[in-house]
């Protein structure tokens, strides 16, 4: 197919999840992708037989190369991937290939090889043999690293998130209880032992991590008393899974982003992005 058949912005959505779910962020992801498309422009490649098996490979290698090189900056604090809409249809990106996010949270156990190989996998549908070229490795490696993958993966404490559970109804429930501090019905909602992760960037935090019923209801309604109050509050679909936003002034200050348990009424974790730099390009994806 020559390059004239798919336009740069049809490329661009077709390879942005690519880097996305390895990168996690959307500067860097569309970085990727922008490299790797000018770098094809300049040099004018006319002996690539499938131009979009090559670009794929080509920004696949461009993602990892700045996941590694970001990775050895990372400080020891929590940090969460920048969060995308699955809300809407596909308009500026192929969606469905977004991985979700409690996935995205746990492939930051694994080194940047053996996330790039269990995303190919199981995000795309890779063949080892497809997955060994892409990423200039045996057959056989491939194999091993996805297994050395799932072995991390699966070491993890984990409950299964019914992804196709929309969760409104939950959550407009959760948010009342909250909105009134009515414990015994957050209890009745969350499991014993959820846990929140919350990513803050720069700013100063409550708390960036608390687990047990009772503190993670502590922190949550006081929060939303201390902070939250005066926020607008919208019910979407985050990497395909049920979260909240919340608006301050028209701006989004807070996403948080929620795991359910296979029964789809009980809560099990909730990841809280507050970051600026991670909530500015929420609405450009």
């Amino acid at each position: 197919m020559a390059m004239q058949d798919l336009n740069i912005q049809d490329y661009q959505k077709k390879l942005f999840p690519y880097a996305y779910n390895i990168l996690g962020t959307y500067d860097d992801a569309k970085d990727a992708v922008q490299d790797v498309m000018a770098k094809y422009y300049s040099t004018g490649k006319k002996d690539i037989d499938n131009e979009s098996s090559y670009l794929i490979k080509s920004v696949i290698n461009q993602a990892i190369n700045i996941k590694k090189r970001n990775s050895k900056s990372i400080d020891s604090g929590i940090s969460l991937p920048e969060p995308v809409s699955t809300e809407s249809a596909d308009t500026n990106l192929k969606r469905k290939e977004i991985i979700s996010y409690s996935l995205l949270v746990l492939l930051e156990s694994v080194n940047t090889k053996e996330r790039a190989v269990f995303i190919l996998k199981e995000a795309f549908d890779y063949s080892h043999e497809e997955i060994g070229d892409t990423l200039q490795i045996s057959t056989e490696g491939s194999r091993k690293l996805l297994s050395r993958a799932k072995i991390k993966l699966g070491a993890l404490k984990r409950v299964e998130t019914n992804y196709s559970f929309a969760g409104t109804l939950q959550l407009e429930n959760y948010i009342d209880a909250v909105k009134n501090g009515n414990v015994k019905k957050l209890e009745e909602m969350l499991v014993k032992d959820i846990s929140v992760m919350v990513d803050g960037g720069k700013l100063r935090i409550v708390s960036a991590f608390e687990s047990g019923v009772e503190q993670v209801i502590q922190l949550m309604t006081y929060v939303y008393a201390a902070y939250q109050t005066k926020t607008e509050i919208k019910i979407v679909s985050v990497n395909h899974q049920p979260a909240l936003l919340f608006y301050q002034d028209g701006l989004l200050v807070n996403c948080q982003v929620f795991d359910f348990a296979k029964d789809t009424t009980h809560i099990t974790g909730i990841y809280s992005i507050v970051d600026p730099e991670k909530l500015k390009n929420f609405h450009k994806f």
